[in-house]
Parts: structure tokens; C-alpha cells; sequence
């Protein structure tokens, strides 16, 4: 049997993607690995609710943003005011596409990955 533990983005600045997932989703630190000659930093965020985390992955030499296709992949947050995280969001000016039928929403974070966001139902 297996369970979800986590998910990776790579990123190019991480104080900023940190304050991004921060003001965003409130997503804090809750562990972090470096390595010794500072190479790389491994940033795990949690919602402070399940034990679901997100890796950021900083790489010291990378400079050029990360190839992310077509953006057809991303993650889902679930939000208990759905209409509250809209406009915040909107006021962010991180909502990159909005599927009004479906009724979500997506936002992008400063290195492009997207983030779905859906209401409870």
C-alpha cells in the first residue's frame, strides 16, 4: 500500500516563492535539508491540516526558469471560502485562468507552475 506525501517545484528564488505560498495559501516551512557546500535547499511547506507537503527545490547555478511544458499538470487546493480566496487571489493578481462552468479557478506562483483551486463541495 502506498500513501501521498508530497509534491516538488522546482524554483529559482525561494524568499520569493516562499512569501508567494505563504500570502497565498498559508502554506508555512515545516522542514527544511540544505546541503553542506549550499548547493541546494530542500523547503518542505505543510497546510498545517494534513500531513500532505510541498517541496520547494532551490538549486544554487540555476539561473534560466524551469520548462514546464504546457502546464498541464498541477496541484488542487481545496477552499473553505471559495468566494473569500477568489478576490483575494484577484487583489494577488495570480489568477492566470478561470473555468467559470467548472467552477475553479486556477493561480500561478512566481516560477509559472499552476495551482487549482476548487470550492468545498
Amino acid at each position: 500500500m502506498f500513501t501521498f506525501n508530497h509534491y516538488n517545484f522546482n524554483i529559482l528564488n525561494l524568499e520569493k516563492s516562499l512569501k508567494f505560498y505563504d500570502e497565498a495559501l498559508g502554506l508555512k516551512e515545516v522542514r527544511r535539508k540544505e546541503s553542506p557546500d549550499g548547493n541546494w535547499k530542500l523547503v518542505f511547506l505543510g497546510d498545517g491540516v494534513t500531513d500532505f507537503r510541498l517541496e520547494l527545490t532551490w538549486l544554487r547555478e540555476r539561473r534560466e526558469p524551469y520548462s514546464l511544458g504546457e502546464n498541464e499538470f498541477h496541484l488542487a487546493f481545496k477552499a473553505e471560502d471559495y468566494d473569500a480566496a477568489y478576490e483575494k487571489h484577484k487583489k494577488m493578481g495570480c489568477i492566470c485562468f478561470e473555468n467559470p462552468e467548472m467552477g475553479i479557478y486556477f493561480i500561478n506562483d512566481p516560477d509559472n507552475y499552476w495551482i487549482e483551486i476548487i470550492p468545498e463541495r
